[in-house]
């Protein structure tokens, strides 16, 4: 038995419990946790935005030990150090065959599976995100696993699997930040704060933080901000006086409401390019009228997992870790344990903070 963060129903708070893990199959490895990020997604999760089969074990976002593995399993064996991949791609469909391995078609089928049983009465689990790294231990798809790059520490490490990799992404791969271009980062959590450094590896000339939290200024600051501006209904304006009343040229929205799209939107240059990553809700609408798109050709893009492939970006990730330019411990606030996810569940929801890390 293994302890865990189970979600009984959508709106539930959650309940840490025991469970009872199936040895890995063929095709399959377990994982002892070192630590797991508390992402806004499984916030989402919690609460409907998202939906996934529950009950469910949440978390998505960890690194760990492979204990052991199942049949033809060959790229990772026990004792090697992992990083969970909560989105693997088929490489049969549709979005995998244009090299868009972060749409990928089937890359959340897992999320329907029995991953475990509740250890007081035998029922049924689903893994939230495929992964369920809310737990002392997981069991996960093969393809769901990558080593952990040479030099990174595991605790570390458990970051790449979501909010390095989608602020990073969001910036190199969806905006496609030049040197020099300037930039606006909407949202100071574990996101954000990946994305306000990827802006300062990309050489952006001003990197604007905007957050409703006079208290993340500091951490905006040391993650590569260059300016800060609390979140008001003047942020536009705002933003486009500190770039000689022409806006950035390109914005990152790592909140997912309706308004913040549309002031991110509206704080970019004319041609400038705004970035969604964050998550909103079906009833978040955003409008435009026909003549504004005409006259500003600016470009809106929607972002899945900072547009990322894994495999191939967390050796790059690796590199800028090694060389000092990406600071993994600076997106981290606070350290806890699996009994300190629904206060961290309320911090994201109050706007406190950055990212929470469960240490095992």
């Amino acid at each position: 038995m293994v302890r865990a963060a189970v979600l009984p129903a959508v709106g539930a708070p959650l309940e840490i419990t025991g469970i009872e893990l199936p040895e890995p199959g063929p095709g399959r490895v377990r994982v002892a946790l070192a630590a797991a990020g508390v992402c806004h997604s499984d916030l989402s999760l919690s609460d409907g935005t998202m939906r996934v089969p529950v009950p469910a074990v949440l978390g998505h976002e960890g690194a760990g030990t492979v204990v052991a593995v199942g049949e033809g399993v060959t790229h990772v064996a026990p004792g090697d150090g992992v990083v969970l991949n909560w989105a693997p791609s088929c490489g049969s469909c549709h979005a995998c065959a244009l090299g868009e391995v972060w749409l990928c078609a089937n890359a959340l089928n897992g999320a329907g599976a029995v991953h475990a049983r509740r250890a007081d009465d035998g029922s049924e689990l689903h893994p939230g995100l495929n992964v369920a790294a809310f737990a002392e231990e997981t069991v996960v798809a093969a393809d769901c696993v990558l080593p952990v790059p040479d030099g990174i520490p595991l605790t570390d490490a458990a970051l790449l699997g979501c909010a390095v990799l989608t602020g990073y992404g969001a910036v190199h791969h969806s905006a496609k930040l030049r040197e020099g271009e300037t930039v606006a980062v909407f949202g100071a959590g574990g996101v954000g704060l990946a994305a306000l450094q990827a802006a300062r590896i990309a050489g952006a000339s001003r990197i604007v933080a905007v957050d409703v939290s006079p208290q993340k200024e500091e951490l905006a600051r040391r993650a590569g901000a260059t300016d800060y501006v609390l979140a008001s209904e003047n942020t536009a304006r705002e933003i486009r006086a500190l770039t000689g009343k022409q806006g950035v040229d390109a914005a990152i929205e790592c909140v997912g409401r309706a308004t913040t799209i549309r002031t991110a939107w509206e704080s970019t240059r004319r041609g400038g390019r705004t970035t969604v990553v964050g998550i909103g809700g079906k009833d978040q609408q955003v409008t435009f009228n026909a003549l504004e798109l005409f006259h500003w050709g600016r470009t809106l893009s929607g972002c899945v997992y900072g547009n990322c492939d894994p495999a191939r970006d967390l050796p790059v990730l690796a590199g800028h870790i090694r060389e000092g330019r990406l600071d993994l411990g600076a997106l981290v606030t606070e350290r806890i344990t699996l009994d300190g996810i629904p206060a961290a569940f309320d911090n994201m929801t109050a706007g406190r903070g950055g990212r929470a890390l469960v240490v095992f």
